[in-house]
């Protein structure tokens, strides 16, 4: 019988783990499946009261080691997404035109853990603490219910358009000879994957754009993936971009994005609150330019809103996790000056994600706001026209 006990033990830890991480559209199955192994347990409690202690102390040992097991196989799940093969030969010249590898960091449609679990791999080979090991399956759980909560993730599309608005400006200005390609750290298709497409097409240059806010291990990813195809040998000459951080264009639409929504109410009541992601200080040993490019970056959008003759007091910066001020005390400040708007920003996200949609907003809704005082959020830079502008200027100074 207790040999049946730690069986049944390791199928439910089996279990729990598979219930925390599948598709939600399969939480009920599993769900059901649990509440049976449970109920298979209970009964066998029942029907040996006088095994009672032994039999529950021998079934917890045995769930905790079943989720250990489960939670080393999903954490070991590979990364399946496409990398096609390299017909193009080497010392092929190609065809004289220049690609465009549009990266940037991605994010799924829908629920999909093998992010995060890429991320949980990196961090553990750097050795950077983060999520507890037997947590994990519990924090992709919280993920999934963000994209219960939202639906779907607009990211993807919301770049499409962008690299779609940035390919009209090209042709606008008569350019023809560029072809751009979409690629994300976190996405299909991978940027190796968009090299290797460019390089099979025919490009002689390459360009990779990189729409992110800073130098980080994402960027720092994405240019080892594309090294390792060695370029040169196959006579293409490769440039990336830099981040945007330092785009004078992408912080002035800051600035013309609060002009656009405040209507008619006098900037010395209008607040600004741009909230950034925030990384533990611990990861700035391996990369210090993601908080340090951040906080510049957002600190000359504030001196743009002082020119732009905003009040001081009234422009703040927050983080949405790991560090001070957090966006709730933020708030609060701004409300103690006598705002009667904030206009709070992603300002480090380029496009709508989970956490413009859906982790910042819940932050704020949690804040005690007064009727009298208008929040607004207006988002991740998303395809506004300047942020399109910025882009293309990173671009233009490596390929004209």
């Amino acid at each position: 019988m207790s040999f049946t006990s730690i069986i049944i033990g390791l199928i439910i830890g089996l279990t729990i783990v598979k219930y925390l991480i599948v598709h939600q559209s399969k939480i009920r199955l599993f769900s059901l499946i649990l509440i049976f192994e449970v109920i298979l347990f209970l009964s066998i409690i029942y029907y040996n009261k006088e095994f009672t202690p032994i039999l529950i102390i021998l079934n917890l040992l045995s769930i905790l080691a079943g989720y250990y097991l489960m939670t080393i196989k999903v954490l070991s799940m590979k990364d399946m997404r496409h990398v096609p093969d390299i017909v193009r030969k080497k010392g092929d010249l190609g065809k004289g035109h220049t690609a465009i590898i549009y990266f940037s960091h991605g994010e799924p449609e829908d629920y999909n853990p093998i992010g995060w679990i890429n991320q949980f791999r990196e961090f553990d080979e750097q050795k950077i603490k983060f999520i507890p090991f037997l947590i994990r399956p519990i924090f992709l759980s919280l993920l999934r219910k963000k994209y219960m909560h939202i639906g779907k993730s607009q990211h993807k599309r919301m770049h499409k358009r962008m690299m779609g608005q940035l390919e009209k400006r090209f042709r606008q200005e008569g350019d023809d000879k560029i072809r751009l390609y979409l690629s994300f750290i976190e996405d299909e298709p991978r940027p190796d994957a968009a090299v290797i497409e460019a390089l099979n097409d025919g490009a002689s240059k390459i360009i990779v754009s990189e729409v992110f806010l800073t130098i980080s291990n994402h960027t720092a990813e994405g240019k080892e993936l594309i090294e390792k195809l060695n370029l040169k040998e196959y006579g293409v000459s490769i440039y990336f971009t830099g981040p945007l951080w330092d785009s004078k264009i992408l912080q002035q639409m800051f600035v013309e994005r609060v002009n656009k929504n405040r209507g008619n109410t006098e900037k010395k009541k209008i607040g600004v609150l741009l909230v950034g992601h925030g990384q533990p200080e611990e990861w700035d040993k391996a990369w210090p330019t993601e908080t340090a490019q951040e906080i510049e970056f957002r600190r000359k959008i504030l001196e743009l809103f002082l020119k732009d003759g905003y009040e001081r007091k009234n422009l703040d910066l927050a983080w949405m996790e790991f560090r001070h001020p957090c966006t709730s005390v933020a708030i609060q400040k701004l409300i103690k000056n006598g705002v009667k708007k904030i206009f709070y920003f992603s300002a480090a996200i380029s496009a709508d994600s989970i956490h413009s949609m859906c982790d910042l907003p819940e932050l704020i809704a949690k804040c005690k706001i007064p009727k009298d005082v208008e929040v607004i959020n207006l988002g991740a830079w998303n395809d506004d026209p300047l942020v399109i502008d910025a882009i293309k200027e990173k671009i233009d100074a490596v390929y004209k």
